[in-house]
């Protein structure tokens, strides 16, 4: 009994070695190889996380090679049964797809054991937008007197004519921002690089803040960042939903607003403009453009046609483009 004991301890160990070796080799993955966010990779870890404890919990304990369709459907039941929606089920699902095929992709497995597996059925939420109003209302709330109100304004204003991510915005530089060419360089998702045309009124904004800016304190570590909070660092996510919800709130908007919602915005406001939908696609850095299509709901029968071109669909510049038309 004890001979047995031992050895099934043995293989407990073995077994769980092999997960953690599995999944530390699967973050190096995702860091350097698919260059993920700390965001991103916290979260695919997360999901690989569950599904090792639960094979290490069950009665028959076994290694990521081993794993088998039915254990995956077991552990997805286990998340339905904990009361989980549809979404969060898909999300499970796909960060679980995602270790199982990095491990197929490293030789460690010869077939994937999601491959039959079908996610939930999940209806598209179409994303909140704000008219051009109530985005101009929001930015005209700003108190331009108050210490960091020409900051604040100019948060607003890139948020809504680049369309950028919060993490995107926050780690925006200086250095990244090209006042000739009217453009600024943003890295998104995967280290990936893009150019954004910037509006006059944006830009604008920028160089009242950046005046302001000369007299704070600044951070040797946050010397190239755009926008500060007042101790000379960089600002957090948290931040900017706080500048955001307070303007909103200020605007009498009774929506729930958050960075998202003016990204969505300027997709939708450039999509009515006549914008061209892979242009868009590239300007939000979308890597498929089956997510860009989802703002499509609004105009489809207008865009079969269009071909115009961000900026000049984008709502700040109409006045560009009326100069442009008389030209």
């Amino acid at each position: 009994m004890s001979c047995r004991a031992d050895t099934a301890g043995m293989s407990e160990q073995k077994t769980e070695t092999a997960w953690r070796q599995a999944i530390d080799s699967y973050r190096d993955y995702l860091r350097f190889e698919r260059s993920l966010s700390a965001n991103s990779i916290e979260a695919y870890l997360h999901d690989a996380g569950q599904l090792c404890a639960f094979i290490l919990g069950s009665d028959t304990a076994k290694g990521p090679t081993e794993v088998t369709a039915a254990d995956i459907e077991a552990f997805m039941a286990r998340i339905y049964d904990s009361g989980a929606g549809d979404t969060t089920q898909a999300r499970v699902l796909s960060g679980v797809r995602s270790f199982f095929t990095y491990l197929l992709h490293a030789d460690r497995i010869e077939t994937l054991p999601t491959e039959l597996i079908d996610s939930p059925k999940i209806a598209r939420k179409l994303p909140d937008t704000l008219s051009y109003d109530e985005i101009r209302r929001m930015i005209d709330t700003i108190d331009l007197s108050a210490p960091l109100g020409h900051r604040n304004r100019a948060i607003l204003e890139v948020l809504y004519c680049c369309g950028l991510r919060v993490s995107e915005l926050v780690n925006l530089r200086l250095s990244d921002i090209f006042f000739e060419e009217g453009v600024v360089r943003v890295t998104g998702k995967g280290n990936k690089q893009r150019l954004i045309p910037i509006a006059d009124t944006a830009l604008q904004q920028i160089g009242l803040y950046l005046e302001q800016r000369r007299t704070m304190p600044v951070a040797a570590d946050s010397a190239d960042i755009v926008f500060l909070n007042q101790r000379g660092r960089r600002l957090t996510r948290v931040m900017i939903f706080t500048i955001i919800r307070r303007s909103a709130a200020a605007a009498g908007i009774a929506k729930t607003v958050s960075p998202h919602t003016l990204r969505h915005s300027f997709a939708t406001h450039l999509l009515q403009g006549g914008a061209d939908i892979r242009a868009v696609q590239e300007l939000l850095g979308h890597e498929s453009i089956l997510t860009t299509e989802i703002y499509t709901h609004l105009e489809m029968r207008d865009l079969r046609g269009a071909m115009e071109l961000h900026p000049l669909a984008h709502p700040e510049n109409k006045n560009r483009r009326v100069e442009t038309d008389n030209d």
